[in-house]
């Protein structure tokens, strides 16, 4: 096991927010290989885990010089958990639609038999996948989460495992639980617009 050299992470953020800029610098040199390797496997894309890395250091300088952060000796998982947000984040924010596949092996939309490539046939597609984004959205930021790291980032359960910190058996779990939630709301909200349009 490698000695950390220097002060440890406790003492540099304690020098940081009495005002000494050379030691959080000395946490960004620490980490900052770290953080992006973490970045790059969840987004595989370079330039974009660059700009993240940005991103996760500029929340971390607002968090320490705010009332928000406790420290605990916690700081390198806190940091890397940071990091694994603002990822999940990216993909939340882009407009990307994931395949999302049962347990069957069946497509999710494939049931809506989009028939033509008219312009009104484009938009009922958009309109549908932007619905099946907004249940995604609605789900429990656990089961969300494995959503999105399956059908967004194409994770495997290992990987997701790993990422998240919980066995493969408790990720497919989530993401059978996300799955079976999905399906129950589309039934209901099919249901439900078929009765306006064809009440009794």
């Amino acid at each position: 096991m490698s000695k950390q050299l220097g002060p440890n992470d406790s003492v540099l953020i304690t020098l940081y927010r009495n005002g000494n800029e050379s030691a959080f610098n000395q946490l960004v040199d620490r980490y900052q290989s770290k953080v992006f390797t973490t970045l790059f496997l969840i987004v595989k894309d370079q330039e974009v885990a660059e700009d993240l890395l940005q991103d996760v250091f500029v929340k971390v300088i607002h968090t320490l010089n705010s009332e928000k952060y406790n420290e605990e000796g916690k700081f390198q998982p806190w940091l890397l958990r940071i990091a694994h947000n603002l990822a999940i984040d990216h993909f939340r924010k882009a407009k990307r639609y994931p395949t999302i596949l049962l347990e069957d092996g069946s497509n999710l939309l494939n049931s809506l038999n989009f028939a033509s490539e008219s312009s009104e046939q484009e938009q009922i597609k958009e309109e549908t996948l932007v619905w099946v984004r907004n249940l995604i959205d609605e789900l429990p930021e656990a089961q969300k989460e494995v959503v999105i790291m399956r059908h967004y980032l194409n994770l495997s359960f290992q990987e997701i495992a790993e990422q998240t910190g919980v066995s493969i058996n408790t990720a497919l779990g989530r993401m059978r639980y996300a799955l079976n939630h999905i399906r129950k709301k589309m039934k209901q909200q099919t249901s439900a617009y078929a009765k306006t349009i064809y009440p009794k």
